[in-house]
């Protein structure tokens, strides 16, 4: 459909400048993203059997590239449920690293609730774009059909194999009623 051939790189947009940006220059994001970072490793580091890197410069890199590839595949339209999803769970922890407008009074407070709920808008449309089906059944719908189809299958050929054992049984019985006379 025409409007998602648009709609898609508009939305994908931010993410490749902000990514390409946040690559070329992290040092910029390194002292907001600090906190999210350091407490994702924690948490990571309880429920993992690995330990995750803590470099906070390589975290803000990594989330750079996971937006500038999947922002590049959410425009055009490679995977788009997948990269939508993807974004979205990268805005996250962005916007709660770089906009923490709690922190915050005056004009900056105002200035970082605004870059809030923008990227809250974002993820809404980013969370609509990643269940989008283009019109196509969803995955669960098939399944269930597919499900109900093989269930049906294998009912109606259990059918065929009790008619099959039931007519071989009377002609089992029939044969030996002609031996028996």
């Amino acid at each position: 459909m025409l409007v998602r051939r648009i709609a898609r790189p508009l939305l994908a947009s931010t993410f490749i400048f902000g990514g390409i940006d946040t690559w070329k220059n992290p040092q910029s994001r390194v002292a907001g993203a600090r906190a999210v970072v350091e407490k994702l490793t924690e948490q990571a580091d309880k429920q993992l059997p690995i330990q995750v890197p803590r470099d906070v410069e390589q975290w803000v890199k990594i989330d750079a590239g996971v937006k500038v590839g999947a922002g590049a595949l959410f425009a055009l339209g490679r995977l788009p449920r997948l990269s939508a999803l993807t974004l979205a769970a990268s805005i996250v922890p962005t916007t709660l690293a770089g906009h923490r407008f709690w922190e915050h009074e005056g004009a900056a407070k105002q200035g970082q609730l605004v870059h809030f709920l923008k990227n809250l808008g974002l993820l809404g449309g980013l969370l609509l774009a990643a269940v989008d089906t283009e019109g196509k059944p969803s995955v669960g719908y098939r399944a269930r059909r597919a499900a109900k189809k093989a269930a049906d299958s294998t009912e109606k050929t259990i059918e065929k194999a009790q008619k099959r054992a039931a007519k071989a049984e009377k002609n089992a019985a029939k044969r030996a009623k002609k031996a028996s006379r």
